[in-house]
């Protein structure tokens, strides 16, 4: 069985992934087909945890493969916090706040933390009407994260070292900070 950890991003999937680790009955990984195109894009192994926020993007294709034969988990978190989390990175050049503000919105050069709560809640939602028919499913919150994964751990049968999972997950991964004065100049750079 696959497990597909479906998220906005800035909402704990890294940590999530790396507590995952720690399983043994399973692989596990971080946007590790971001890059690839069509079918070679959902092509996980089996018996493999994935976690990436573009999943939310893919949700025809992830269907179309894995149906409701998969284990689905929507990871999320406060909303102002991840709203608040994005809108800290706005100057990085692949932002995801970016393309869904310029390219998505059609609002270019616009910033601001209404964007990113929008962009929250549009990909919550994606997720949300996705998982209705999905009889594998667990809906986890990164402010309860310790006790959520034990419930994961559980229904997914999974086998290993749960000690160390947790302590894992007591470590913050890939925090968010301000972008740097190289980013910004590409950021303003690139908007003329």
């Amino acid at each position: 069985m696959n497990v597909f950890i479906l998220c906005t991003g800035r909402s704990g999937s890294m940590t999530f992934i790396r507590a995952c680790q720690h399983i043994t009955n399973y692989t596990a990984g971080h946007e590790t087909r971001s890059t690839l195109l069509g079918e070679a894009r959902v092509a996980y192994p089996d018996q493999h945890i994935e976690a990436d926020n573009r999943l939310s993007w893919m949700l025809g294709k992830l269907g179309k493969k894995y149906g409701k034969d998969a284990f689905y988990v929507h990871l999320k978190r406060d909303v102002e916090a991840t709203a608040a989390s994005y809108n800290r990175r706005w100057a990085m050049p692949s932002s995801i706040v970016n393309g869904y503000t310029e390219c998505v919105l059609l609002r270019p050069r616009e910033q601001g933390v209404a964007f990113c709560i929008d962009y929250v809640h549009t990909v919550n939602d994606n997720i949300d009407v996705f998982l209705e028919d999905k009889p594998h499913k667990l809906t986890l919150q990164l402010e309860d994260i310790e006790s959520g994964f034990k419930t994961f751990w559980q229904a997914i049968g999974a086998e290993g070292s749960l000690t160390e999972a947790l302590e894992t997950l007591r470590v913050r991964s890939n925090p968010s900070r301000k972008a740097s004065l190289k980013d910004r100049l590409r950021f303003w750079v690139r908007q003329f």
